[in-house]
């Protein structure tokens, strides 16, 4: 799911000092004025705080942006960037508001959280619980260490499933989220929690070639919780597919094929039949045939009809079921690579030797013969 969307490499913690924009040595903090703020900032983020002892950290670095002076009291705009070894090709990003006070002729940071506007961070949470799978790196916030034990286990399955059916260079680990409730989640993505009422799990990152960005598959514990073994397992296949194809997605990808391939990848090894699996779809088309149009990318928006966004998910799902069934699973693989780098018709021209009319009348067929 969109933003339903990871790289590697395991190396010593490794803490950076702050990049100041001023220069100079990071000291104490007993300078005054500007200097003397961010030389204690610079001194502070040498350690990152005492409830991330668990993770592997590397770069943790906070970049001063703004000062503000009011009296004995400092108001610093920041940036954190930090690495998480092993599994960030690129380091995550964090807009932070550090406050100081001053102590005589030093100054002390006394709070460390979200900019205003800015998502939260787990840790802003609370303390966090680290579990290490053989593929995943699950981090927990008032959570039990059997639920974190039980994602990281259908994470380690996820993995695999998804480097089978997406044979391309991808980190081949995921590290996911598990925050203490549906309101956590929503802070930690900066929307409100009635967008993600309902869903199991979203994925973060940004789309593109490029270094791999920190994507990170956010759980709802409240959603998650009411699916069984089968539903848990084709959600974080789908999240971690989002994670595999990131590099080869771009703003061009129409929404339809970047949905579908996720959950065909989820359900392709599954023993759900497609009026199973596809059951909102399936009423909808015995009631009045099949949609006329593959699913356009609005109709995959959160918070909306619950019932049409199922549809949109499910006629995804069964376009590049169908896709891969004509042409092949290869030929599926090869359209979502091309789709993200020229137009939607050009791409279905050279991979499929086909045009949308007739890919959208394949689809309509399929479905009345599948759902009908």
């Amino acid at each position: 799911m969109t933003p339903f969307r990871t790289a590697l490499r395991l190396s010593a913690l490794l803490l950076c000092a702050l990049l100041v924009a001023c220069g100079g040595p990071a000291g104490a903090g007993s300078g005054s004025g500007d200097a003397g703020v961010r030389e204690a900032v610079a001194a502070w983020s040498r350690t990152p705080p005492a409830r991330l002892a668990g993770l592997p950290l590397e770069g943790w670095a906070y970049e001063v942006g703004s000062v503000r002076l009011d009296g004995v009291r400092a108001h610093v705009r920041a940036e954190l960037r930090y690495r998480l070894a092993g599994y960030d090709g690129a380091p995550a990003g964090s807009a932070r508001a550090v406050e100081l006070t001053r102590e005589g002729a030093a100054w002390k940071v006394t709070s460390d959280g979200p900019a205003p506007g800015a998502p939260a961070q787990l840790w802003d949470q609370g303390e966090v619980a680290v579990v290490r799978g053989a593929a995943s790196l699950v981090l927990g916030v008032a959570q039990s260490p059997a639920t974190l034990a039980e994602v990281g286990r259908e994470a380690d399955r996820a993995v695999p499933a998804v480097s089978a059916a997406w044979p391309r260079a991808w980190a081949r680990r995921v590290v996911v989220l598990v925050p203490g409730s549906l309101d956590a989640m929503a802070a930690l993505l900066g929307k409100p929690a009635a967008t993600y009422r309902g869903l199991g799990a979203v994925t973060t990152g940004s789309t593109g070639g490029g270094p791999a960005p920190a994507d990170r598959i956010v759980i709802n514990p409240e959603g998650y919780a009411q699916l069984g073994a089968a539903g848990k397992d084709v959600v974080l296949t789908h999240e971690a597919t989002h994670v595999a194809t990131r590099a080869a997605t771009t703003a061009g990808t129409p929404q339809w094929l970047s949905e579908g391939f996720a959950d065909w990848v989820a359900y392709r090894d599954g023993p759900l039949t497609p009026a199973e699996a596809a059951p909102t779809l399936a009423r909808a088309v015995r009631a009045g045939g099949p949609p006329g149009a593959l699913p356009a990318d609005a109709a995959f928006a959160f918070g909306g009809d619950q019932e049409a966004t199922a549809r949109a998910y499910e006629g995804a799902w069964l376009a590049c079921r169908l896709i891969a069934d004509r042409w092949g699973a290869a030929a599926l693989v090869r359209l979502y690579e091309q789709a993200g780098r020229e137009p939607l018709p050009a791409a279905l021209e050279s991979v499929l030797g086909t045009d949308r009319q007739e890919l959208t009348r394949a689809w309509q067929e399929a479905l009345r013969h599948e759902l009908g």
